[in-house]
């Protein structure tokens, strides 16, 4: 506002820029999210499944269609998501498992007239030819969490960051988690590498080396006879 609509250079020298605190994404270890989908229904498990099995995000898995699921390529297509960009992720074999059975179930009564590429894959059940909510979504996932007693302050948002950080453990490289996550920036991506816990602890600290003993050296090789004879 200062330096272009008012034009006044000289304030906006006067400015000071506050840095916002730097916080580490909080991340759910593999117990926690085998204990999370164990309690979930059918159709809380696949949505919380496509979050952390594949790194979507809440506004990605409410949308999806039919169209973007690529059994022929094991992909899922992304369209014009968090800065109208495009992306794909991987589509795992037990992912596909689950929508299959969910297929089964899923309601279809607002389908009629509506092509088959173009149905959603959870539908609403009040808003005709309009998907779930994220807000649904959000509920669905702190129903379960409490079912699964995890007490930490998790959030839906929480299933990606353990989806990168698991990946990340795995040796997966990091341009790839960037490539899945959609992520402009390596720097938003590299983050996870503080969170690494498999990794962190992993790492040898130099103080478990001050309690090992320490290595001899090589033994010098004993003086031959010659040398401890007195000389004549």
């Amino acid at each position: 506002m200062f330096r272009v609509t008012l034009r006044r250079l000289d304030l906006t020298e006067e400015i000071y820029h506050i840095r916002e605190p730097q916080t580490l994404p909080l991340v759910m270890s593999v117990d926690e999210m085998k204990r999370l989908l164990s309690v979930s229904s059918l159709k809380t498990r696949v949505l919380l499944s496509l979050g952390y099995g594949c790194g979507l995000r809440a506004s990605e898995i409410v949308r999806l269609k039919v169209k973007h699921i690529d059994k022929a390529q094991n992909i899922i297509r992304i369209e014009q998501s968090k800065g109208r960009k495009d992306r794909i992720v991987m589509l795992p074999q037990e992912m596909l498992d689950l929508l299959r059975q969910w297929w089964k179930v899923r309601p279809s009564r607002h389908d009629a007239g509506i092509p088959l590429p173009e149905r959603w894959l959870f539908p609403s059940r009040k808003s005709a030819g309009r998907p779930i909510t994220t807000r649904h979504l959000n509920r669905l996932f702190h129903e379960a969490a409490d079912a699964a007693g995890i007490r930490k302050g998790v959030t839906l948002h929480t299933l990606r960051h353990s989806f990168a950080t698991h990946l990340l453990e795995d040796q997966t490289h990091i341009r790839t988690i960037q490539a899945l996550l959609g992520h402009t920036k390596p720097d938003t991506t590299t983050r996870y590498t503080h969170v690494a816990a498999g990794m962190i602890s992993a790492v040898k600290s130099p103080l478990d080396r001050l309690s090992q003993p320490k290595r001899k050296g090589p033994r010098k090789a004993e003086k031959s006879q010659e040398e401890v004879q007195p000389p004549a």
